[in-house]
């Protein structure tokens, strides 16, 4: 094992009915005055949000609501929820919902916290160091993003679709009320999307260029395995609450840290997808499948011993008789084929409906490189041409 520091704080209340909790477990972390964050109808129309705000209520805690967080969340309404926030005094954010709400909810926080700063300039791309913010609260409906256990969000700034990661140990929620039941009416492709976030959480740090930490690597093939068998699952029957709840742990675990411990973070794909779905409001999940195999493909020859073994452990690949090569070029046409089994998409044309013009590309790759100012991945050092290039394999 490599050096490595581990930090992941979050209290989960996992089951059936736990969100009947989240009054008890807000006060005991000292709120108030909660601001609840949520999504779209969803949450309303089910019933959630009055037995969340019920609760609250019973524990005689203030609240006001916000709604409308869309997938690929928007600063907009981070700044509409922070004015509410400020003048409703909130001390606690609650986020009803998936990545999006969550992410959400942890920037109203970052900022609330801090109202002499402004959340996009000065926090978002660290111009000033963030030294506190609100505590945040979740209640999961979607398992997916892992935002519910991880220090990291993103926001698309709406002017010019730049779209950035933050992360901070105070944006860690204090705790994640999970009922898998909650996502039993999730549509098909919705849990799809998710499945391939939480794969891609976990193969962007299983993909990195230090292999000596055995039992990180462990941890992180066998919850690739549960996903891809439980993910097929939940997609066959819909409501089953086996399959659901492994999916729901999967996502928290993926990106907690606890599956890269030792190595540093790709990310690679992460970044490439980023882009598309900031300038094509594509769901997050379905830019990564559309990208993963080509970025797979351009960087599989830095160390092909290592998807050699992601296709033994992963998808039970034979390697007799084969090279390490051509064990990790099946290793990814496998990958490839499971996401077209589960409706996700493996190129642009499928992502977008059309392959992108030149011009595209090249909007798409300095978008990528913060115009110049960065490389991406670890596994795999990537600069502008990479970038370029990887975009060009996929873009048919």
């Amino acid at each position: 094992m490599q050096a490595f520091e581990f930090y992941s704080p979050t209290k989960i209340i996992f089951g059936p009915g736990t969100e009947q909790q989240v009054g008890t477990q807000a006060a005991a972390w000292g709120a108030s005055k909660v601001l609840v964050v949520y999504g779209g109808q969803s949450a309303v129309r089910s019933g959630l949000l009055d037995r969340v705000l019920a609760s609250l209520q019973q524990c005689g805690l203030a609240y006001e609501t916000l709604g409308g967080v869309h997938p690929n969340p928007r600063l907009s309404l981070v700044r509409e929820g922070l004015k509410k926030a400020l003048d409703f005094g909130a001390d606690f954010l609650l986020a009803v919902g998936g990545g999006s709400v969550i992410d959400t909810a942890k920037a109203i926080a970052d900022g609330a916290a801090n109202p002499e700063l402004d959340i996009w300039d000065d926090i978002w791309l660290r111009k000033v160091p963030l030294e506190k913010a609100l505590p945040v609260g979740v209640i999961l409906t979607i398992p997916a993003a892992g935002s519910e256990s991880s220090e990291s969000s993103v926001l698309t700034k709406d002017d010019t679709l730049e779209k950035r990661g933050f992360s901070s140990s105070f944006q860690r929620p204090r705790f994640a009320i999970m009922n898998p039941e909650l996502t039993f009416t999730l549509p098909s492709y919705q849990v799809s999307c998710g499945i391939v976030d939480i794969m891609m959480h976990t193969m962007d740090r299983y993909f990195n260029p230090v292999t000596t930490n055995e039992l990180t690597d462990e941890i992180a093939l066998g919850l690739l395995r549960t996903v891809v068998r439980n993910g097929r699952q939940a997609l066959e029957q819909p409501g089953d609450y086996q399959a659901m709840s492994e999916l729901m742990w999967a996502g928290s675990l993926s990106h907690n840290g606890l599956t890269g411990l030792g190595g540093p973070l790709d990310f690679a794909t992460h970044q490439l997808g980023h882009e598309l779905s900031a300038r094509f409001d594509a769901a997050h999940g379905a830019t990564l499948a559309a990208m993963w195999g080509s970025w797979a493909r351009y960087c599989m020859d830095t160390n092909p011993a290592r998807f050699a073994r992601f296709g033994q452990q992963v998808w039970g690949l034979d390697a007799a008789g084969k090279t390490e090569q051509e064990q990790a070029l099946a290793a990814i046409e496998a990958t490839e084929d499971y996401f077209r089994s589960i409706g996700m998409p493996t190129c642009l044309s499928e992502l977008l409906g059309a392959a992108q013009s030149a011009q595209v590309l090249e909007m798409l790759t300095v978008g990528c490189t913060f115009h110049g100012q960065r490389t991406i991945g670890s596994f795999r050092i990537l600069g502008h041409e990479d970038i370029l290039a990887i975009y060009n394999l996929a873009n048919h």
